[in-house]
């Protein structure tokens, strides 16, 4: 049976993570998007150090969606490189599994 899948990434602000992650549910993509705010973030980014505000998102979807889930979020997201990082999931309550299943049906 295929496992679900989380998929950890970050937004600059969470009206933005919350209109994607709606987007991302309608095309029953994920099931659910948790949005985290008020994350504070220092990175390298093209030779500088940077600091920012931004917020986290966490969606929750399966393995068999990772591709597809990926390309939509790239095409939606404001960040020139956005952080998509695959969370596989090692064990699962079977209700959650299939309620991800299930909402993300008539998916690939």
């Amino acid at each position: 049976m295929e496992r679900p899948l989380l998929v950890y990434t970050t937004f600059p602000d969470a009206a933005t993570a919350l209109s994607i992650g709606e987007a991302l549910v309608r095309a029953r993509l994920v099931a659910c998007v948790n949005v985290l705010p008020d994350m504070q973030s220092v990175y390298s980014w093209k030779g500088t150090v940077e600091r920012a505000t931004e917020v986290v998102a966490i969606l929750k979807s399966r393995e068999g969606l990772a591709e597809a889930l990926g390309a939509a979020l790239k095409e939606r997201h404001p960040y020139e490189t956005p952080i998509i990082l695959h969370l596989p999931v090692a064990g699962a309550d079977p209700d959650t599994a299939a309620w991800i299943r299930e909402e993300t049906s008539g998916r690939t």
